[in-house]
């Protein structure tokens, strides 16, 4: 399945360390649903969102994430997926268009998350490992989405409502071309590639 596989980016097939961590997550949970609550903790948590730090260093691949201990929100996804799929838990990609901030940066750029299918209650949810901060809280929920962001219609943002199989092309290209926080962030992309990657379209959200 799509929704299972390695890649460049989610490349827990190339990473002991990943697996490793998956391994140790799983073996201290209960159940499947609770190895995806504490993986997804565990990134949220302790992968630091680099804005949030002042970091000095910009990842992509979910190996790179784990370990520098630190990504913005679209490398975190990266990492979550990967941890997941390595044991068998099929995750995709979702995204929200968002103004990065009211004041400074009153445009709109791309959010990156996780979509989770959960076979306890057979559907997909959303989990959001960007980091919370205050302000910011995310939490796992099987019914009611809390994420890290309230999509404000009225200002133009906005959830797709797809389940991507790969991290999205822009979103890939933009920690890959940029060396830099104060270059990546200048030009992160403000919306998906528009060629889509297999997706489940989704109702839920």
């Amino acid at each position: 399945m799509n929704y299972l596989e390695p890649n460049e980016i989610i490349d827990f097939d190339k990473s002991t360390q990943i697996r490793n961590l998956s391994g140790f997550i799983l073996s201290n949970s209960k159940d499947e649903t609770d190895f995806i609550k504490n993986a997804f903790e565990y990134v949220r948590d302790n992968i630091s969102h680099s804005a949030d730090i002042s970091g000095k260093i910009v990842t992509c691949k979910a190996s790179e994430v784990l370990t520098a201990g630190e990504g913005i929100c679209y490398a975190k996804s990266h990492l979550l997926a990967a941890l997941l799929r390595s044991c068998g838990v099929q995750t995709g990609f979702c995204y929200q268009r968002l103004i990065l901030d009211d004041e400074n940066a009153p445009y709109l750029v791309l959010h990156g998350l996780n979509a989770v299918y959960i076979s306890e209650v057979d559907k997909w949810i959303r989990l959001d490992a960007r980091g919370n901060k205050p302000g910011v809280d995310a939490q796992f929920s099987l019914y009611d989405e809390k994420l890290a962001f309230t999509v404000r219609t009225d200002k133009g943002e906005e959830d797709i409502p797809d389940i991507f199989a790969k991290p999205d092309i822009n979103a890939v290209n933009a920690l890959t071309c940029h060396k830099t926080l104060e270059a990546l962030w200048a030009n992160l992309p403000g919306n998906i590639h528009k060629i889509k990657n297999t997706a489940y379209v989704s109702t839920d959200f």
